[in-house]
């Protein structure tokens, strides 16, 4: 559970409101603090603080290697008259859910003790007067690295919209979209369970973010590949163009960038160095990718005649989407399952929505929803865990964050519009919505 070690200065603050001496105030402030020192120091030694914060700062540094993977392996799976854009929304992306992570989704995930459904505790960082680092999280992780790593999950929430809506949204509304969804609804969303919220309560599982992080995004996605409409060009006269991304070598680089952030974002959730659980953690999720690129090859040669790359690298996504739910609680063989399922349902979902005409570039909906979605639920089927309540939590998020979504959507639709125009896809977004070209003088170079 990711619920913060809130400080006992709560009982201060009630001494100090119902006029208590300012001198006891502060007695009893130093004494709380010497309490939770003392109960922090017999759990773990300094020495074994500092490693397990080492761990999870390089958790953290992993997980923002992450989004240099998606945006490889986004700019990699389009055309290269998109590729400016591409990267400057993933470095937007990051800016963005960084900042408002800070001022308020941070403290909106992480409200303390709430209703269950939402709750603030306040604008901006602000550990407390009685902050102890050793004390904060039982000698796990300090205050500032507990917020610096689940920042960079927030983020990855709108990188995985970025990708399904790429080459025809227009830059700005996008960007107002992402600040909305994940300052607001990405972290109420992620309360109810990593928060201590009513899904939590309920038992609802979720280790490291198959549904809160990954369907998150993905439920968005897909309201946002809806609403916008397909490619031009991509479905016309009844039949479906293969629009081919301009550089597989950069999407593959991506997706091994991916898999090698994914061992701070799985083993990073163990919330400490403990050695037995964090080796544990990377090995489910390394069979569990090496399980989804080989079942991904094999249906996709096996449906298309071909061996498919784009396939095999989503099947290593997929498998680690499927395992993130479950990764410390499901044993090596069911991990390994899971990658293989997912590997399966990747293809099939990414054939499925090119049938029916829903465009998604990258294939991030099949990865991120279909896949969190599998994941989630396989918790239920090979853990101890209830596969109702697994059932329940996806269905919660599903509704809010397609309702949000609608709405976020729908009003930039009617209002600043949400698509470029017709000139503007065809010429590419490069050009049109930066004045930049990511190959600039290549074409001359080479037509002279």
């Amino acid at each position: 559970m990711r619920m913060r070690k809130w400080m006992p200065a709560v009982a201060g603050l009630v001494m100090f409101l119902a006029g208590a001496p300012l001198d006891g105030l502060a007695q009893e402030g130093g004494e709380a603090v010497a309490e939770v020192m003392a109960e922090a120091e017999e759990a773990v030694s300094l020495e074994m603080f500092t490693v397990n914060n080492v761990w999870m700062m390089v958790a953290t540094f992993l997980v923002f290697i992450m989004h240099l993977g998606f945006a490889s392996l986004e700019s990699g799976l389009t055309r290269a008259k998109n590729t400016v854009n591409i990267l400057f929304k993933n470095t937007g992306i990051i800016a963005i859910g960084l900042l408002t992570y800070c001022w308020f989704g941070f403290n909106l995930m992480y409200p303390g003790e709430f209703n269950g459904f939402i709750g603030f505790a306040g604008l901006g960082l602000n550990p407390g007067g009685d902050y102890s680092p050793i004390g904060y999280a039982s000698g796990a992780y300090t205050y500032w690295t507990d917020f610096l790593f689940q920042g960079m999950f927030a983020a990855t929430a709108a990188t995985i919209v970025s990708g399904a809506v790429a080459e025809r949204i227009k830059l700005g509304p996008f960007l107002i979209f992402t600040t909305l969804y994940v300052g607001i609804v990405y972290p109420i969303a992620g309360s109810w369970k990593w928060g201590g919220g009513f899904l939590d309560k309920m038992g609802f599982y979720d280790f490291a973010g198959s549904t809160l992080v990954h369907s998150v995004g993905g439920w968005a996605a897909l309201v946002g590949v809806i609403m916008l409409g397909a490619r031009k060009g991509k479905y016309s006269n009844g039949s479906r163009k293969a629009i081919m991304g301009h550089s597989m070598p950069l999407a593959t680089i991506g997706v091994f960038l991916l898999w090698l952030g994914w061992f701070g974002f799985n083993g990073g959730s163990v919330l400490s160095a403990d050695a037995e659980k964090v080796s544990f953690v990377l090995v489910t999720t390394c069979l569990a990718s090496a399980a989804g690129i080989v079942a991904a090859m094999a249906t996709s040669w096996i449906a298309q005649k071909k061996p498919d790359l784009t396939m095999a690298l989503n099947g290593s996504l997929a498998g680690l989407v499927g395992i993130t739910a479950g990764a410390d609680s499901v044993s090596v063989t069911a991990a390994t399952l899971i990658g293989l399922v997912a590997g399966v349902i990747v293809v099939i979902s990414v054939l499925l929505f090119d049938k029916a005409k829903i465009d998604d570039p990258v294939g991030a909906i099949s990865v991120h929803l279909v896949c969190g979605i599998w994941g989630t639920l396989a918790v239920g089927i090979f853990s101890e865990h209830s596969f109702i309540t697994q059932l329940i939590g996806v269905l919660c998020y599903g509704v809010v964050c397609v309702v949000c979504s609608v709405v976020l959507f729908g009003i930039l639709k009617a209002t600043t519009g949400i698509r470029v125009s017709e000139a503007e896809e065809m010429g590419g977004l490069d050009l049109s919505e930066h004045g930049q070209e990511a190959y600039a003088g290549f074409q001359t170079w080479t037509s002279q």
